[in-house]
């Protein structure tokens, strides 16, 4: 079985990562998994009500739920299956996590940014979101990383998605992750 393909969104939170992957979904010519965070999350496949009580401490489950969500991305390429992955790699190691568990496989890694305005008042009208974590993102996570592609996220999702595509299409080799492996 020939792996599949992965398109990783890499943004602040609330960037427009979701809006952006659903629209390349809608346009690209494969089968293509939307997958990310907080389908697990909206799905509550966590115990979502009972780290509101207290009863677990999200503190104590936050690593291995991100480390086993990149190895699960890794198995589902693998098997075949397409990606477009939304994450965020709030640090240097969560980067090196993910280049290492995709090493190997066709994965088109994009930049996801917006202005910190912006991001803010996405933020705040969203209402799920806690105050503060896109402006931590918007600081943060872009530093380590070389992408395949860069969008801006005030352009409408189509829009993006066409450019996106575009350049999905005349990738090469070696790829931002290829060379971030490499280093």
């Amino acid at each position: 079985m020939e792996p599949g393909k992965v398109i990783l969104l890499h943004g602040a939170s609330s960037s427009g990562k979701s809006s952006i992957a659903r629209a390349v979904q809608e346009r690209i010519d494969a089968p293509f998994w939307h997958i990310s965070i907080d389908h697990l999350r909206e799905a509550r496949v966590l115990p979502v009500d009972r780290l509101r009580r207290g009863d677990f401490k999200w503190a104590d489950m936050r690593e291995a739920f991100f480390d086993g969500f990149d190895h699960s991305l890794a198995a589902y390429v693998t098997s075949g299956n397409n990606l477009i992955v939304e994450h965020i790699f709030e640090t240097k190691a969560w980067l090196e996590r993910i280049v290492r568990v995709l090493s190997g496989h066709d994965v088109f890694f994009v930049g996801i940014h917006c202005p910190l305005e912006e991001l803010e008042r996405r933020e705040r009208a969203r209402g799920n979101r806690a105050i503060g974590d896109a402006r931590r993102d918007f600081l943060t996570i872009h530093q380590h990383c070389i992408y395949d592609a860069e969008l801006v996220s005030l352009l409408p999702p189509e829009e993006n998605a066409e450019k996106l595509l575009s350049l999905w299409r005349a990738r090469k080799r070696p790829s931002a992750f290829d060379k971030l492996g490499a280093t």
